[in-house]
């Protein structure tokens, strides 16, 4: 099975790409995946014993939807756009930490969408454990803002 990077769809540069793999996107989801190994994108973000603090579970979350929003523009042939999170709900682990060697596969679901404003549930499971045991959750609210919101924005960090 070939797989596409999820760089390509996020305007992150490295080393803030945390996702390698675009498992599959359709019209209200997206799964992608990362290996937890000093051989991985996550490499600068483990700890001393190779492992992946669980509280990066909201960015791997919201980077899926990132990957599900750059997918679903390049299919318009736009370019991957920035998008803010406002918030999340419920966010929980079930681990502290993901351990090393560990395939995290992280699944987002669409709940609502209009113009800007988003809701996705996010599901993050460990590959091959029984069945991919499902370790973290949560709903996680974003907002695309236009260009012109982009700008203002912008401006203001550079003053």
């Amino acid at each position: 099975m070939s797989y596409q990077n999820a760089a390509d769809f996020l305007p992150h540069a490295e080393p803030m790409v945390l996702l390698e793999n675009v498992i599959e996107v359709t019209r209200d989801t997206a799964l992608c995946s990362v290996l937890v190994s000093q051989d991985s994108v996550l490499a600068p973000f483990l700890n001393a014993d190779g492992a992946l603090p669980a509280w990066f579970s909201l960015e791997l979350i919201a980077q899926t939807i990132g990957v599900w929003s750059g997918w679903h523009g390049a299919q318009s042939g736009e370019p991957p756009q920035l998008g803010m999170l406002l918030g999340g709900r419920g966010l929980k682990c079930a681990v502290p930490e993901f351990a090393a060697g560990s395939e995290l596969l992280i699944r987002v679901s669409m709940v609502l969408r209009d113009e800007k404003i988003a809701s996705f549930e996010g599901v993050i499971s460990i590959k091959g454990e029984q069945d991919n045991l499902q370790v973290a959750q949560g709903r996680l609210n974003t907002y695309q803002p236009d260009k012109d919101e982009i700008i203002k924005l912008t401006q203001g960090m550079q003053a």
